[in-house]
């Protein structure tokens, strides 16, 4: 058994990343400031999008596209139940309702044909999402989209650093990344929305500094103008500075973060694949870069012995961290009550809401840590299956 605890996620943050935001704190200027400015520009750059626009969280950046969006009582909103569950939420509190599709089984992204499926004359939006790091086949939802009157709004939380068909996610349609300090990259807490939509970036920039008619950082005049005024009522979800700063420096790493990941992953594919009832999720089959968010495992009881609770107990137990990733929105108990029209209508999400686990992957890990997890993985489905054949379960 391991000495020490393996989470299942560590932020990968160096002695410089903390200088530089030890150097932010000196300089004066903390809130949001010339760091923010600096984020925005290299996540526009890297994505090939013409605006990106900080916030204190992707949950507060989808709480204003949908807002921006003019998304409101009587509309209905197409996406999946699973993802975290502030996206629906979201959705719920601007007086909408979430229409769910089921997923895939294996992949757990929603295809074109389920969307397509869902929509109706009251759909004023599609939120498509890029689980775990992989992405939906977005040209497939956009030609749906495009024909039905439609727009996107890509929940992008777990993609940055995805591509699809040699594109960066974020760069077509708007789409909102996180920089939890779960993610590939954080600042802490914070988000990040792109678009290539003027109108749309304009009224979210107002929206989350109180609604003033500049941004809370002028660029041009390197503080904030005196003749600012509210052009309509906002919000206070800026990001400060101090938060930026870990992104900034961050973001050039990125590319080695999801190679390390991917060679995590590849030790645990290898590892798992004679293990009867833990099943990785699959790739896509589209071309695409998967930036390996997660590594996510289904425990089916009846082939390994065990479900899922005791499954994670086993691997606590032996200093393992996980966690779950996620539980279906729709079956969270606000939408069991509320919404019960959705229990029992989404069967591939059902059946992985109740199985999904996610095993430790960070690039801080070691092969030795990867291997270990594997060994780890073997020896608590074995002690179940020992368990079982001896008759006391």
């Amino acid at each position: 058994m391991r000495a020490t605890f393996l989470p299942f996620c560590r932020p990968s943050i160096t002695e410089e990343d903390i200088a530089a935001v030890a150097d932010v704190l000196r300089s004066g200027w903390i809130t949001t400031g010339p760091k923010v400015a600096e984020l925005e520009d290299m996540v526009a750059a890297r994505t090939g999008a013409k605006h990106a626009i900080a916030a204190s969280s992707g949950t507060a950046l989808m709480h204003l596209a949908l807002e921006a969006m003019g998304i409101g009582p009587g509309d209905e909103v197409v996406g999946a139940s699973m993802t975290w569950v502030s996206t629906p939420n979201m959705v719920e509190l601007r007086g909408a309702r979430n229409v769910f599709v089921d997923v895939d089984r294996d992949t757990l992204l929603a295809s074109a044909e389920a969307i397509d499926a869902a929509i109706t004359p009251r759909t004023k939006l599609v939120i498509p999402v890029h689980y775990a790091g992989a992405p939906v086949d977005i040209d497939a939802i956009r030609a749906v989209c495009a024909r039905r009157g439609v727009p996107i709004l890509e929940d992008a939380a777990h993609a940055i650093g995805t591509q699809y068909k040699g594109r960066e996610v974020g760069g077509g349609d708007t789409a909102i990344f996180s920089l939890h300090p779960i993610k590939n990259i954080t600042s802490g807490e914070g988000g990040i929305l792109t678009t290539n939509d003027d109108t749309l970036a304009n009224k979210v920039r107002r929206l989350r500094f109180h609604g003033l008619a500049v941004d809370a950082h002028d660029r041009k005049q390197q503080g904030r103008s005196p003749q600012a005024e509210v052009q309509e009522p906002g919000y206070k979800q800026n990001m400060p500075d101090m938060n930026a700063v870990l992104a900034v420096r961050q973001l050039p790493r990125l590319d080695a973060i999801i190679e390390r990941r991917d060679e995590i992953s590849a030790i645990y594919r290898a590892g798992l694949a004679d293990v009867d009832g833990i099943l990785p999720l699959a790739d896509p089959t589209w071309s695409h870069r998967h930036a390996r968010h997660l590594f996510v495992v289904r425990v089916d009881e009846r082939a390994c012995g065990l479900d899922r609770n005791a499954f994670m107990e086993g691997l606590k137990a032996r200093n393992i961290g996980t966690g779950i990733h996620f539980l279906a929105s729709h079956t969270h108990r606000w939408y069991r009550e509320n919404r019960p029209e959705w229990t029992g209508k989404l069967p591939a999400t059902e059946w992985n809401s109740a199985r999904i686990c996610t095993i430790p992957c960070f690039p801080d890990m070691t092969d030795a840590d990867a291997h270990g997890v594997v060994d780890a993985i073997k020896e608590v489905v074995a002690g179940a299956r020992t368990t079982v054949a001896g008759g006391i379960r």
